[in-house]
């Protein structure tokens, strides 16, 4: 049985949710001089990840879709790079850094995942 809010159920869409939670940990951690730009910057590019990802959802065709996925995706590559910067600047640890990497690298496969499937739909 199909949902209205079908991206509820999807693992990709929930595993987004449990990044930005950990993005939220992280920001709530940087320095004062940082929350503002640069945190709110990492916050926007982690939140953008799961808006995506539901906005697509509701979609009519599979070429809107995908390009919702796109946006999502790039939001997750531009998560990826801000994470990079803090842990070069010692801002985040090493371990970290590899947590947030490690759920950013399954989440991106999700994507491509929905990506081939739709690709392989039309």
């Amino acid at each position: 049985m199909a949902t209205k809010f079908r991206f509820l159920e999807w693992q990709v869409y929930r595993d987004s949710k449990d990044l930005f939670s950990d993005v939220l940990r992280i920001v709530n951690k940087l320095p004062r001089e940082y929350r503002f730009d640069l945190g709110g910057q990492i916050v926007r590019s982690g939140f953008s990840i799961m808006l995506n990802i539901a906005e697509g959802s509701g979609k009519a065709t599979d070429k809107d879709f995908n390009h919702y996925l796109d946006i999502s995706l790039g939001s997750l590559y531009e998560l990826v790079a801000s994470l990079d910067i803090l842990r070069d600047n010692k801002i985040i640890t090493e371990k970290e850094f590899q947590s947030l990497f490690n759920k950013s690298s399954t989440i991106s496969g999700q994507l491509g995942g929905f990506k081939k499937k739709l690709r392989n739909s039309s």
